[in-house]
């Protein structure tokens, strides 16, 4: 019994060493965190969205790349009472059309370390059939058998179809203009990967 113990972790280290491996995310402790607010106020809403899959990729312990896919119908509103009435209004064609595009997706197309324990990541974002690239630096925790990517970055919605109240819309009232900039936190879980 020992010596398959021993040969499993010899076949296990090898791999780890030597090959490039894709590690699966953990769903249930992953998310995205959002926040969108008025232009000339100090209004914000802000709230979750769940990712639906997702996988990095490592080669000789240091990232390599990854893709995401996001629920976009699972989006909810965090900040104090629930409110199923913005929820709507941001499911439907003035934001994020979600039955008309229930996903989006990220993907890495470069990672370079930048510090120790951070990464510069490039990636190619997906909303709305829209792909325009981001660029962001990520916290990487690798430890218990788990890596965790903690990033933070802001995207012109605009730039992505969704211009409801947008400060470039002639005509919009002063106190209604929503800020084109929408802000992410973005927190990536793996699952448990002991090889």
């Amino acid at each position: 019994m020992k010596k398959i113990i021993l040969l499993a972790a010899l076949v296990c280290l090898g791999l780890t060493t030597n090959a490039q491996k894709t590690i699966k995310i953990d769903t249930s402790k992953s998310i995205v965190k959002w926040t969108g607010s008025k232009l000339f106020s100090f209004g914000k809403h802000y709230g979750t969205v769940k990712f639906n899959s997702g996988n990095i990729i490592k080669s000789k312990d240091v990232i390599q790349g990854g893709s995401f896919v996001v629920d976009m119908n699972s989006i909810i509103n965090t900040d104090g009472e629930y409110s199923e009435m913005l929820v709507g209004h941001l499911k439907n064609e003035d934001f994020f059309d979600v039955t008309k595009y229930p996903t989006a997706n990220l993907e890495m197309i470069s990672v370079k370390d930048k510090r120790v324990n951070v990464v510069e990541v490039k990636a190619n974002l997906t909303i709305k059939g829209i792909t325009h690239e981001v660029n962001f630096e990520a916290t990487v925790k690798d430890a218990d058998w788990t890596v965790t990517l903690t990033s933070k970055f802001i995207i012109d919605r605009t730039r992505w179809g969704i211009e409801y109240e947008s400060k470039g819309l002639i005509g919009s009232a002063k106190n209604s203009v929503i800020s084109d900039a929408i802000e992410f936190e973005v927190i990536v879980v793996t699952e448990v990967n002991k090889c």
